[in-house]
């Protein structure tokens, strides 16, 4: 049995297919990670959503920003922007299946030494707390108020960006959040630099890459990620970055737990 971790698939599918073709993945035996931001901008986010529920517990996805973003497409409270690939998931006859098997995936995933997360950790947080925290948004998630959950999240107030554990209510949920599915690089004070998306050496003055400030409280896990396309494929010891930007014309990652086996395939899918 094999466990392999597998970058941001955002709706390439063909790829997806052809990159297990390439490890030769067993979905009686292997088990598939996925670090989140499986939907939009590809051409086929139905096919990925649906392949991914066909495998049951042989799969384990965290939500990306995508992830959320079409979450709050379908219950109003978000607009489609131009460049999102959505329309076939929100308008499929099992659209409810999919948003709420979607809808209950975590944001954190921890199994002995890896900590699975689509963007990053606050270098404040252990592995514990970054799941315990995760878990105040995967409850709002799954519950009866989601709508009103998103509605918040996205609405008024702009990004909360640095953390203290005693935030409350939205503001640290939208912390919480901000962190998991969105972050690159922070201060070396935690502080969360949203707006940036280039590569580290572009970054703003101050604002270095999550797993490099110093003191990490992670930093004896490994965390398996994704989310910077303009990073790339970088691994380092308590590193698995995954995000090679398949769907911008570069190729999916997935790397075997087990060895660090890398196996990567061009993006096939076209747009």
């Amino acid at each position: 049995m094999a466990t392999y971790a597998i970058g941001d698939v955002q709706g390439c599918f063909l790829t997806l297919t052809r990159l297990l073709e390439r490890f030769r993945f067993d979905s009686r035996a292997d088990r598939i990670w996925l670090v989140g931001d499986l939907v939009n901008r590809g051409p086929r986010s139905l096919d990925v959503l649906r392949w991914a529920i066909s495998l049951g517990d042989r799969v384990t996805a965290v939500l990306g920003n995508h992830d959320l973003h079409l979450l709050a497409v379908a219950v109003g409270a978000r607009m489609q922007r131009p460049r999102d690939t959505l329309s076939a998931v929100l308008e499929a006859p099992d659209r409810e299946d999919l948003l709420g098997w979607l809808s209950r995936r975590p944001l954190v995933h921890r199994e002995g030494p890896f900590v699975l997360v689509h963007a990053g950790l606050l270098p404040s947080w252990s592995a514990h707390q970054a799941r315990s925290l995760a878990l105040e948004v995967e409850n709002e998630l799954a519950g009866q108020g989601q709508g009103r959950f998103l509605q918040a999240l996205y609405s008024g107030g702009g990004d909360s960006v640095l953390w203290d554990d005693t935030l409350t209510g939205i503001s640290r949920l939208r912390v919480i959040t901000g962190a998991l599915t969105r972050l690159r690089t922070c201060t070396r004070e935690g502080r969360i630099c949203l707006d940036f998306t280039g590569p580290p050496d572009a970054a703003p003055s101050g604002c270095i890459p999550w797993f490099d400030v110093p003191g990490r409280k992670t930093a004896a896990s490994t965390v398996v990620c994704g989310h910077w396309a303009a990073l790339g494929l970088h691994l380092r010891n308590g590193l698995f970055a995954l995000d090679s930007g398949c769907v911008w014309g570069g190729v999916l990652t997935g790397v075997r737990l087990e060895d660090r086996e890398v196996f990567q395939e061009p993006m096939a899918d076209g747009s």
